[in-house]
Protein backbone atom coordinates (compact mmCIF):
# COMPACT_ATOMS: atom_id res chain seq x y z
CA UNK A 1 0.00 0.00 0.00
CA UNK A 2 1.34 3.24 -1.05
CA UNK A 3 1.28 6.61 0.81
CA UNK A 4 -1.03 8.43 -1.54
CA UNK A 5 -3.69 5.55 -0.54
CA UNK A 6 -2.93 5.20 3.14
CA UNK A 7 -3.79 9.16 3.27
CA UNK A 8 -7.30 8.04 3.23
CA UNK A 9 -7.05 5.34 5.61
CA UNK A 10 -9.71 6.23 8.20
CA UNK A 11 -8.49 7.71 11.86
CA UNK A 12 -9.50 6.33 14.87
CA UNK A 13 -8.55 8.62 18.13
CA UNK A 14 -8.02 7.24 21.37
CA UNK A 15 -8.18 9.36 25.33
CA UNK A 16 -8.91 7.26 27.93
CA UNK A 17 -7.67 6.73 31.87
CA UNK A 18 -6.85 3.01 30.90
CA UNK A 19 -2.72 3.83 31.50
CA UNK A 20 -0.67 1.45 29.46
CA UNK A 21 0.53 -0.91 32.48
CA UNK A 22 -2.59 -3.28 31.58
CA UNK A 23 -3.91 -4.62 28.34
CA UNK A 24 -6.81 -2.30 28.26
CA UNK A 25 -5.71 -0.33 25.33
CA UNK A 26 -3.96 -2.86 23.43
CA UNK A 27 -7.23 -4.87 23.42
CA UNK A 28 -9.59 -2.02 22.56
CA UNK A 29 -6.81 -1.47 20.12
CA UNK A 30 -7.61 -5.26 18.54
CA UNK A 31 -11.30 -5.00 18.31
CA UNK A 32 -10.71 -1.86 16.35
CA UNK A 33 -8.54 -3.45 13.94
CA UNK A 34 -10.12 -6.96 13.69
CA UNK A 35 -13.08 -4.80 12.38
CA UNK A 36 -11.58 -2.24 10.15
CA UNK A 37 -7.85 -3.33 9.23
CA UNK A 38 -6.36 -0.54 7.73
CA UNK A 39 -8.01 1.88 10.41
CA UNK A 40 -5.24 4.32 11.63
CA UNK A 41 -4.78 5.07 15.52
CA UNK A 42 -3.60 7.93 17.75
CA UNK A 43 -3.69 7.06 20.98
CA UNK A 44 -4.14 10.85 22.14
CA UNK A 45 -3.25 9.97 25.62
CA UNK A 46 -4.08 7.02 27.99
CA UNK A 47 -2.88 8.87 31.04
CA UNK A 48 -5.80 10.87 31.93
CA UNK A 49 -6.40 10.98 35.88
CA UNK A 50 -8.56 7.25 36.88
CA UNK A 51 -12.10 8.72 36.97
CA UNK A 52 -11.57 12.41 36.15
CA UNK A 53 -13.70 13.13 33.75
CA UNK A 54 -13.17 17.08 34.00
CA UNK A 55 -9.27 16.72 33.61
CA UNK A 56 -10.32 14.39 30.35
CA UNK A 57 -12.97 17.19 29.10
CA UNK A 58 -9.93 19.35 29.44
CA UNK A 59 -7.41 17.41 27.58
CA UNK A 60 -10.28 16.99 24.90
CA UNK A 61 -11.00 20.57 24.16
CA UNK A 62 -7.41 21.74 23.86
CA UNK A 63 -6.62 19.13 21.94
CA UNK A 64 -9.61 19.38 19.37
CA UNK A 65 -7.74 21.95 16.73
CA UNK A 66 -5.41 19.40 16.28
CA UNK A 67 -7.29 16.07 15.80
CA UNK A 68 -7.34 15.18 11.70
CA UNK A 69 -10.85 16.01 10.26
CA UNK A 70 -13.19 13.44 9.50
CA UNK A 71 -11.59 11.21 12.22
CA UNK A 72 -13.45 9.41 14.35
CA UNK A 73 -12.71 9.93 18.28
CA UNK A 74 -12.90 7.69 21.51
CA UNK A 75 -13.01 9.05 24.78
CA UNK A 76 -13.39 6.95 27.69
CA UNK A 77 -13.24 7.76 31.21
CA UNK A 78 -16.27 6.53 32.42
CA UNK A 79 -16.49 5.48 36.43
CA UNK A 80 -20.42 5.10 35.62
CA UNK A 81 -19.65 2.48 33.49
CA UNK A 82 -22.56 -0.69 33.45
CA UNK A 83 -24.72 2.01 35.09
CA UNK A 84 -27.58 3.50 33.23
CA UNK A 85 -25.83 6.33 31.25
CA UNK A 86 -25.63 6.02 27.77
CA UNK A 87 -23.36 5.58 25.56
CA UNK A 88 -23.34 8.55 22.93
CA UNK A 89 -21.74 9.00 19.28
CA UNK A 90 -21.63 12.74 18.20
CA UNK A 91 -21.42 13.56 14.68
CA UNK A 92 -19.70 17.27 14.02
CA UNK A 93 -19.13 19.59 11.08
CA UNK A 94 -15.24 17.92 11.37
CA UNK A 95 -15.34 14.83 13.65
CA UNK A 96 -17.45 12.24 14.99
CA UNK A 97 -16.92 11.66 18.74
CA UNK A 98 -17.98 8.38 20.96
CA UNK A 99 -17.88 8.35 24.83
CA UNK A 100 -20.31 7.98 27.82
CA UNK A 101 -22.83 10.57 28.30
CA UNK A 102 -21.23 11.56 31.67
CA UNK A 103 -19.88 15.52 30.78
CA UNK A 104 -16.66 13.97 28.81
CA UNK A 105 -17.65 15.62 25.39
CA UNK A 106 -18.56 19.17 27.36
CA UNK A 107 -16.34 20.90 24.84
CA UNK A 108 -17.41 19.28 21.57
CA UNK A 109 -20.75 20.23 22.47
CA UNK A 110 -19.69 23.51 23.59
CA UNK A 111 -17.59 24.70 20.44
CA UNK A 112 -18.39 22.34 17.60
CA UNK A 113 -21.83 21.94 15.21
CA UNK A 114 -23.57 18.91 16.12
CA UNK A 115 -24.74 16.83 13.07
CA UNK A 116 -26.10 13.91 14.63
CA UNK A 117 -26.44 12.80 18.19
CA UNK A 118 -27.30 8.72 19.01
CA UNK A 119 -26.99 6.18 21.90
CA UNK A 120 -25.17 3.42 20.70
CA UNK A 121 -27.73 1.12 21.57
CA UNK A 122 -27.62 -1.55 18.48
CA UNK A 123 -26.06 -5.19 19.34
CA UNK A 124 -24.82 -5.14 16.00
CA UNK A 125 -22.28 -2.37 16.74
CA UNK A 126 -21.25 -4.07 20.19
CA UNK A 127 -19.11 -7.62 20.67
CA UNK A 128 -21.45 -10.23 21.40
CA UNK A 129 -20.61 -10.25 24.72
CA UNK A 130 -20.16 -7.35 27.26
CA UNK A 131 -18.26 -6.93 29.78
CA UNK A 132 -20.23 -4.32 32.52
CA UNK A 133 -16.99 -2.71 33.23
CA UNK A 134 -15.19 -2.65 29.99
CA UNK A 135 -17.34 -1.01 27.48
CA UNK A 136 -14.28 0.99 26.00
CA UNK A 137 -13.20 -2.52 24.36
CA UNK A 138 -17.15 -4.09 24.03
CA UNK A 139 -18.91 -1.07 22.82
CA UNK A 140 -17.29 2.16 21.68
CA UNK A 141 -14.31 -0.08 19.97
CA UNK A 142 -16.39 -2.48 17.79
CA UNK A 143 -18.83 1.21 17.32
CA UNK A 144 -15.80 3.15 15.91
CA UNK A 145 -14.74 0.62 14.07
CA UNK A 146 -17.97 -0.22 12.44
CA UNK A 147 -17.62 3.59 11.67
CA UNK A 148 -14.45 3.36 10.53
CA UNK A 149 -15.28 1.01 7.82
CA UNK A 150 -18.08 3.22 6.72
CA UNK A 151 -21.21 3.01 8.86
CA UNK A 152 -23.29 5.82 9.36
CA UNK A 153 -23.85 7.28 12.78
CA UNK A 154 -27.29 6.78 12.37
CA UNK A 155 -26.98 2.89 12.39
CA UNK A 156 -25.61 2.93 16.26
CA UNK A 157 -28.94 3.18 17.40
CA UNK A 158 -31.92 5.24 18.49
CA UNK A 159 -31.13 9.50 18.25
CA UNK A 160 -30.38 11.20 21.16
CA UNK A 161 -31.49 14.92 22.02
CA UNK A 162 -28.18 16.46 22.60
CA UNK A 163 -30.01 19.01 25.14
CA UNK A 164 -30.69 15.87 27.35
CA UNK A 165 -27.01 15.06 27.30
CA UNK A 166 -24.72 15.69 30.38
CA UNK A 167 -22.75 18.89 30.43
CA UNK A 168 -20.21 20.40 32.76
CA UNK A 169 -21.58 22.95 34.58
CA UNK A 170 -18.72 24.95 33.43
CA UNK A 171 -16.12 24.87 30.78
CA UNK A 172 -12.80 24.14 32.57
CA UNK A 173 -10.99 27.36 33.01
CA UNK A 174 -10.77 29.89 35.30
CA UNK A 175 -12.64 33.40 36.22
CA UNK A 176 -11.59 36.86 35.98
CA UNK A 177 -13.13 39.98 37.11
CA UNK A 178 -10.80 42.07 34.95
CA UNK A 179 -7.97 42.92 37.38
CA UNK A 180 -7.57 39.11 38.63
CA UNK A 181 -8.18 35.65 37.55
CA UNK A 182 -9.24 32.92 40.00
CA UNK A 183 -8.33 29.00 38.81
CA UNK A 184 -6.78 26.09 40.37
CA UNK A 185 -4.11 23.68 39.03
CA UNK A 186 -5.82 21.29 37.49
CA UNK A 187 -2.95 18.38 37.23
CA UNK A 188 0.58 17.62 36.94
CA UNK A 189 2.52 16.65 33.86
CA UNK A 190 5.19 14.15 33.36
CA UNK A 191 7.98 16.85 33.88
CA UNK A 192 6.43 18.23 36.93
CA UNK A 193 4.77 21.51 35.37
CA UNK A 194 1.33 22.25 37.00
CA UNK A 195 -1.21 22.87 34.34
CA UNK A 196 -3.70 25.40 36.03
CA UNK A 197 -7.46 26.16 34.49
CA UNK A 198 -6.65 30.00 33.86
CA UNK A 199 -6.73 30.90 30.33
CA UNK A 200 -4.28 33.36 28.99
CA UNK A 201 -6.22 34.25 26.39
CA UNK A 202 -7.82 37.50 27.25
CA UNK A 203 -4.09 38.87 28.52
CA UNK A 204 -3.00 41.50 25.89
CA UNK A 205 0.20 41.82 27.89
CA UNK A 206 0.99 38.57 29.88
CA UNK A 207 4.55 40.49 31.23
CA UNK A 208 1.92 42.82 33.39
CA UNK A 209 0.46 39.28 35.47
CA UNK A 210 2.03 37.49 38.06
CA UNK A 211 0.93 34.16 39.70
CA UNK A 212 0.25 33.57 42.94
CA UNK A 213 -0.11 30.37 45.33
CA UNK A 214 0.01 29.00 48.74
CA UNK A 215 3.49 28.89 49.69
CA UNK A 216 5.32 30.44 47.09
CA UNK A 217 6.44 33.89 46.51
CA UNK A 218 4.26 35.58 43.34
CA UNK A 219 6.00 34.66 39.99
CA UNK A 220 5.81 36.74 37.14
CA UNK A 221 4.69 35.66 33.79
CA UNK A 222 7.53 34.87 31.49
CA UNK A 223 8.11 33.27 28.23
CA UNK A 224 9.84 30.41 28.48
CA UNK A 225 12.38 28.56 30.78
CA UNK A 226 15.51 30.17 29.53
CA UNK A 227 14.31 33.93 31.45
CA UNK A 228 14.92 32.49 34.86
CA UNK A 229 18.04 30.15 36.53
CA UNK A 230 18.73 26.14 36.64
CA UNK A 231 16.14 25.20 39.59
CA UNK A 232 14.22 28.42 39.53
CA UNK A 233 10.51 28.63 39.22
CA UNK A 234 8.59 30.63 36.55
CA UNK A 235 4.98 31.28 35.56
CA UNK A 236 4.42 30.77 31.83
CA UNK A 237 1.89 30.47 29.23
CA UNK A 238 2.05 26.49 28.34
CA UNK A 239 1.26 25.03 25.56
CA UNK A 240 -2.80 24.12 26.38
CA UNK A 241 -2.70 27.84 26.46
CA UNK A 242 -3.64 27.92 30.33
CA UNK A 243 -1.00 29.44 32.82
CA UNK A 244 1.72 26.72 33.86
CA UNK A 245 4.21 26.93 36.90
CA UNK A 246 7.50 25.48 36.07
CA UNK A 247 10.92 24.76 37.52
CA UNK A 248 13.52 25.47 35.08
CA UNK A 249 15.94 21.28 34.65
CA UNK A 250 13.40 20.74 37.68
CA UNK A 251 10.63 19.31 39.22
CA UNK A 252 8.10 21.95 39.86
CA UNK A 253 5.67 19.39 41.93
CA UNK A 254 8.57 17.99 44.06
CA UNK A 255 9.91 21.85 44.71
CA UNK A 256 6.53 23.07 45.58
CA UNK A 257 4.55 20.18 46.88
CA UNK A 258 1.21 21.95 45.14
CA UNK A 259 -0.51 19.14 44.43
CA UNK A 260 -3.88 19.30 41.52
CA UNK A 261 -6.60 21.09 43.32
CA UNK A 262 -4.88 23.92 44.71
CA UNK A 263 -6.53 27.38 44.47
CA UNK A 264 -4.05 29.96 42.28
CA UNK A 265 -4.53 33.61 41.62
CA UNK A 266 -3.28 35.21 38.28
CA UNK A 267 -2.87 39.16 39.29
CA UNK A 268 -1.79 42.39 38.03
CA UNK A 269 1.64 43.11 39.03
Amino acid sequence: MNARSRMHDPVVVLLTDFGLDDTYVGQMKGVILSICPNARIIDLTHAVTAQHIALGAFLLERSLPFLPPHSIVVCVVDPGVGTSRKPVALKTERQTFLAPDNGLLTPVFNSLKIKDCVGITSPDVMLPVQSSTFHGRDIFSPAAAHLARGLPVSRLGEPVDPASCIQLPACIRGKSDGSAMEGSVLFTDRFGNLVTTIDTAPLEHPEEWRIEAAGLPPLPLVKTYGNVQDGELLAYEGSFGTVEIAARNANASQITGIEPGIPVRLVRK
